[in-house]
């Protein structure tokens, strides 16, 4: 276990002017106060509309990423569309500090390929090594979204690095979930790297170290992977997928 870099994200509820609007109004943001992190996996999970991206973005800015997604260095805005609860969060951080890390989400990965191309062309135009072989040495945009994801985490990520993903299940094929799965185990076991994670991916979420949170209407619980509503009904559905489909369409 890395030990981790950040302890816990605490809400200034007092600084907040109203809970009446949103991103405050979302019940998992209403009754936030504090939320321990785990030293090596935290999931964030539940339905869509719970808070979970908005959770995490404002997480990731706290610790001083770009929105949109990318390293500390990253600068670039597309379309600034996200929300001020990272102005109101603080974190709680361990002794020791990060090296390096990454905000990975699949709903802005390709505008941040885009910026990776970007700052290539300008290193290459002013002589100066290429960037992309921090990425595997080849443009993600010239590789499927599986395969860029992968290629990303398994030459950027490196050790003693605090990582967030935002369902990174949706650019995944179920066997290149399991190997993400893997690459985040190597992380945590071999480079001491600590992850924030929301997915909607019951392969994902398997993680053994881990620490999770369910987000919904009556705010933000403890859960287990065997408890949540994508395990149980995904299994359900492998275990008698004819009465599913019988209820469903007939």
């Amino acid at each position: 276990m890395s030990g981790g870099f950040v302890n816990a994200v605490l809400l200034q509820r007092d600084r907040v002017p109203s809970f009446d609007v949103h991103p405050f109004s979302v019940p998992s943001i209403r009754h936030l106060s504090e939320l321990e992190l785990h030293p090596s996996v935290t999931y964030i999970v539940g339905e869509n509309g719970t808070g979970k991206s908005t959770l995490v973005e404002a997480i990731a800015v706290a610790a001083g990423f770009n929105a949109e997604g990318g390293s500390k260095n990253f600068n670039f805005t597309t379309m600034a569309s996200h929300s001020e609860l990272a102005e109101f969060l603080t974190l709680r951080r361990c002794g020791r500090r990060e090296r390096n890390g990454f905000f990975l989400r699949a709903e802005s990965f390709y505008n941040v390929a885009s910026e990776v191309k970007r700052l290539d062309d300008e290193d290459r135009a002013s002589g100066g090594p290429s960037l992309l072989a921090s990425y595997g040495g080849k443009s993600l945009h010239d590789q499927s979204h599986g395969e860029s994801f992968l290629a990303l985490i398994k030459n950027r990520f490196g050790p003693n690095s605090l990582y967030l993903l935002d369902e990174p299940e949706s650019a995944l094929s179920p066997s290149r979930q399991l190997a993400l799965l893997k690459l985040i185990h190597e992380c945590v076991t071999k480079k001491a790297c600590q992850f924030i994670i929301a997915t909607h991916s019951p392969i994902l979420m398997s993680y053994p170290e881990s620490t999770m949170y369910l987000l919904d209407e009556n705010g933000t619980t403890t859960t287990t992977w065997q408890e949540t509503e994508h395990y149980q009904l995904t299994k359900a559905f492998l275990d008698h997928p004819r009465a599913f489909l019988r209820h469903l369409l007939e």
